[in-house]
């Protein structure tokens, strides 16, 4: 399965990047809104959970096992939640200013844009997806239900951008021209709120219900990150 996810963030960066979704994204509202989907939730989510580390192989394989694995004792030694909601706030920092006018009016007259959203969409959600599933031989840092915390808070943020947008009686988005006959912009809008709606529950929730059944399921097993510590090593070997 972590095989599957691996293709499926490459497959979801290509289609960022390769008609039909590019050529009909600077067409319509609520296409840029898929296609912001996939690269602020669906590539950082599936190439964690894929933990691509992992299918590396030869010296430079071992040389980041052996570094993952000193990176996650550090930050098992610091299972602050603060840490966790910091780099959600980082996040939504990101893809907030990437759902301004100004920006999204700039990316729609420039396409060459589309690459810094992209890198920047991605680099942002890669840290915070770490913090809410594991990616072996990297470990969330936070207990079950402050992962739960974080993916919810993160999910608001995006349902409320979203939400402003869909309530507005004009489009915020001069740079998108509705032509009479076709979609209108409030349609546009509309669905726009959706598709945004959408890729974040998809994304969240199943992790706000795992962390939650996880933490119903084990409690405060004494046990459960001893066992993690030793699949980890068994996987990956122990780091000197």
């Amino acid at each position: 399965m972590r095989t599957v996810a691996l293709v499926g963030a490459l497959a979801a960066l290509v289609l960022c990047v390769v008609p039909p979704v590019f050529t009909y994204a600077h067409r319509y509202e609520f296409v840029e809104a898929i296609q912001f989907d996939l690269a602020a939730f669906a590539v950082p989510a599936l190439l964690v959970v894929s933990a691509p580390i992992r299918l590396v192989g030869g010296a430079l394989g071992a040389r980041l096992r052996e570094w993952a694995l000193r990176l996650n004792g550090r930050r098992r030694r610091h299972p602050s939640p603060w840490r966790a909601l910091g780099f959600a706030a980082a996040d939504v920092v990101v893809f907030v200013a990437w759902r301004t006018p100004g920006l999204m009016n700039a990316l729609e007259r420039h396409r060459g844009l589309l690459a810094v959203e992209v890198v920047s969409l991605v680099a942002a959600g890669l840290p915070l997806w770490v913090e809410l599933v594991r990616s072996p031989p990297l470990e969330p840092r936070v207990a079950h239900p402050w992962r739960a915390v974080v993916a919810v808070l993160t999910m608001w943020s995006v349902w409320i951008t979203a939400y402003a947008v869909g309530l507005s009686g004009v489009s915020w988005y001069v740079a998108f021209h509705h032509v009479a006959g076709g979609l209108g912009t409030s349609a546009d809008q509309e669905l726009s709120t959706g598709a945004l709606w959408f890729g974040a529950a998809v994304s969240f929730v199943p992790v706000v219900f795992i962390q939650l059944l996880a933490w119903l399921r084990n409690g405060d097993d004494p046990d459960a990150e001893l066992r993690a510590i030793l699949r980890t090593e068994r996987w990956f070997g122990k780091p000197d």
